[in-house]
């Protein structure tokens, strides 16, 4: 499973960079909007909307597309869907705090949509978090230095995961979220913060940005990009899934890959932009 990680990110990881930095505004958009696009067709399956209609996944899918070609034309509507991403997360991150799993717990899935997660309801929240991350994108990327601050987002989510990985295998005792996702620990948790922290603020004293606003920021945006991860493993649990998707080998689909991504995208996007980050001293 390791290695199907690490041969997946391998892949993954050059071109995503390749995307950032390469790519117009225009083909990058396009880009992240067709990533999206398969996500929403594993939030369908998520939401179990499958069950009742075969098609579900077009469906979402189609109308992210749309959503998105929307909002392309509507420049002003990117910060205000930053905004939105707001409430749309602290009732996800509401919702992983109080969440219990059933006394005994299946693996199937349900027969019907049971919460609002799922269903119409869960999709139509789901496109919309999909929707807000992509506007933080389009925000983002015209900035000064925005595609160094787009790798840096991807840098702290990614060793933020990585280092949750090792350090809760290597420590990991105390479980984090027991009926969300049981083979989570604190330890984990604490371990892929500090490396995420710390591994960012190196490089940002090599680029002359460094400035103490930005641990305050790290920290919050860890603390968030763990609460992305737990909240897809509801929608997971409650679905009776073990992953959203297959396309990606070792990783599972393309919400398991990007779960924390997208949860860190709005808020990254309005911190820099209210904090005036990055300060450049050199």
């Amino acid at each position: 499973m390791l290695g199907q990680r690490l041969l997946t990110a391998a892949i993954l990881a050059p071109l995503f960079i390749a995307a950032i930095y390469l790519l117009p505004l225009w083909a990058f958009a396009l880009t992240f909007a067709l990533v999206i696009t398969l996500g929403a067709g594993e939030w369908a399956r998520l939401a179990l909307l499958e069950l009742n209609l075969p098609s579900a996944r077009w469906v979402a899918m189609a109308l992210i597309l749309l959503l998105c070609g929307l909002l392309w034309t509507q420049p002003a509507w990117w910060v205000p869907m930053l905004w939105l991403g707001v409430p749309l997360w602290l009732l996800a991150i509401f919702q992983v705090l109080r969440y219990r799993r059933p006394d005994v717990p299946s693996e199937a899935p349900p027969a019907q949509p049971s919460a609002w997660w799922q269903g119409w309801l869960g999709l139509g929240f789901g496109l919309l978090i999909l929707a807000c991350a992509w506007c933080a994108l389009l925000v983002i990327r015209p900035m000064a230095n925005g595609s160094h601050l787009l790798l840096m987002l991807f840098a702290i989510v990614w060793f933020a995961d990585a280092g949750a990985y090792f350090s809760g295998r290597a420590f990991g005792s105390k479980a984090l979220a027991p009926h969300v996702s049981p083979g989570k620990t604190w330890e984990g948790a604490l371990g892929g913060g500090l490396a995420s922290v710390i591994a960012v603020c190196l490089g940002l004293l090599v680029v002359g940005w460094f400035d103490l606003r930005w641990v305050p920021v790290l920290l919050g945006l860890v603390v968030v990009s763990v609460f992305g991860d737990l909240f897809e493993s509801v929608l997971k649990r409650s679905a009776g899934m073990k992953d959203s998707g297959t396309l990606l080998p070792g990783h599972g689909g393309v919400l398991d890959r990007i779960d924390s991504i997208i949860a860190v995208l709005p808020f990254y996007a309005l911190a820099l932009l209210a904090l005036g980050l990055p300060v450049v001293v050199n």
